[in-house]
């Protein structure tokens, strides 16, 4: 008993994290499936989900409900203990590799002095979670789902690794706190540094998740739905979470390696020091127009479930605004750097949605395309480019400015010959296919 107890003394944060994890995340899912809905909405000129509560600020609980009680269905000749256990590996993998995130100073679950290469190892099981369940399926649209998703992971997992390894050529760590400190430390965000990289990253990690154009493992309109089209009810919901639980681990990688982690814009230009009350005006904003919200619904238990909204908003707003007085200074980082941590993140994947609902699905073939003529060897490039302008920084005396304003002058025009040299591959594809099909 007093090693239980010398334990929870030990890792009583670690814990309680973790559960805000494991509790409050996949609602968090949920509130992100709604944003999503309403992000596609007002693109196409609609309201989205309205019915349930309040402009359908309850629709996460009744979809959770709706998937809870749905019947289970097992294919009679799928393999019953994987088909089982394959979207529990998924969402796993992406749960787990939320332990490393460091959201802010004060709440991270594991703070591993090679954290980014802890959550790209975990992040990638979640790939055997899919496979294995288009495999234990027995389904034709199921495996072939699987396989394009395995295919697509190698496929990107390389440019992905690259554009990673030119952010930690610049951060010189793989601890998640540390890459933030760095940082701090210079001054600048990586993303002005290394712009390429950036670009490269979030082009593979909207492919590493399966979302639209790259969505090829579902592929509704060719495969039903891939590696899920023999799953429903709560197992189906396993893979949605997982799905979500990817995009907040690449977000948050993102984050932290490319637009400062926690850190607020230009945190270390004094006169802007008023930015730190923009999380508490912020959220006192939304509390007002919430509580403006309470009188106009149409029925009571409308303005009830209103009144409630507003009152967490009210209770996500104290803590900001508490951290402001001289006397609570001490919290002012981990409070503030959460907010401006999970700003950014959501940030990346409204990205993720504006993607998504704007670009047509690419085809097979342009996919790998897109992966192998372009992003690996432009990734590939940059890496060096980004070395170099480290080397003549450091080595040679350049100032930084223009050694990496020439190594990126340099790695674009690498991108430009690398288009022209695709536009070229296109024609002579083309001229090839008009002489076959007139032979």
């Amino acid at each position: 008993m007093q090693a239980v107890i010398e334990f929870l003394k030990t890792y009583a944060w670690q814990l309680v994290d973790a559960l805000v994890i494991v509790a409050v995340f996949p609602l968090m899912a949920g509130y992100v499936v709604l944003l999503e809905r309403k992000v596609m909405a007002d693109m196409q000129a609609r309201l989205g989900p309205m019915r349930v509560g309040p402009h359908g600020l309850l629709q996460p609980l009744a979809d959770a409900l709706k998937l809870l009680i749905k019947e289970d269905i097992v294919p009679e000749s799928a393999d019953r203990a994987i088909f089982w256990m394959a979207p529990i590996i998924s969402v796993m993998a992406g749960m787990l590799a939320l332990a490393a995130v460091a959201v802010g100073p004060g709440f991270q679950v594991a703070d591993l002095n090679v954290g980014l290469l802890f959550i790209l190892a975990i992040s990638s099981m979640g790939l055997f979670g899919i496979v294995l369940g288009g495999w234990a399926s027995n389904s034709h649209y199921s495996l072939l789902g699987a396989l394009r998703s395995a295919a697509q992971l190698v496929s990107y997992e390389v440019a992905v690794g690259m554009a990673l390894v030119a952010g930690l050529l610049l951060a010189g760590t793989l601890s998640m706190r540390d890459i933030v400190a760095s940082q701090a430390e210079k001054g600048v965000w990586f993303v002005f540094v290394a712009p390429v990289a950036f670009v490269i990253y979030l082009i593979g990690s909207v492919a590493e998740t399966n979302r639209a154009p790259f969505d090829m493992p579902e592929a509704e309109s060719e495969l039903v739905a891939g590696y899920m089209t023999e799953y429903s009810g709560f197992r189906w919901s396993l893979y949605f979470l997982a799905e979500y639980s990817n995009m907040v681990v690449v977000a948050a990688v993102a984050t932290t390696l490319f637009l400062g982690g926690w850190l607020r814009p230009f945190p270390n230009v004094v006169w802007l020091n008023f930015l730190d009350f923009v999380p508490a005006l912020a959220m006192l904003g939304v509390t007002g127009y919430c509580a403006y919200r309470i009188p106009k619904q149409v029925a009571g238990d409308q303005s009830f479930i209103m009144a409630i909204f507003t009152g967490i908003c009210l209770l996500l707003t104290l803590p900001l605004a508490a951290v402001m007085a001289p006397q609570l200074a001490a919290y002012r980082t981990a409070v503030l750097g959460a907010f401006w941590f999970i700003a950014k993140v959501m940030g990346y994947i409204y990205v993720f949605l504006w993607i998504r609902f704007t670009f047509p699905r690419y085809r097979f073939d342009q996919l790998m395309q897109l992966g192998w003529h372009y992003l690996i060897p432009l990734s590939i490039v940059n890496v060096m480019a980004v070395a170099t302008a480290l080397v003549l920084h450091r080595q040679a005396g350049w100032n930084p400015v223009l050694s990496f304003a020439v190594t990126l002058a340099a790695t674009l025009l690498v991108a430009i010959w690398l288009v022209r040299a695709g536009e070229r591959r296109e024609r002579e594809n083309a001229r090839e296919r008009e002489s076959e099909a007139a032979g």
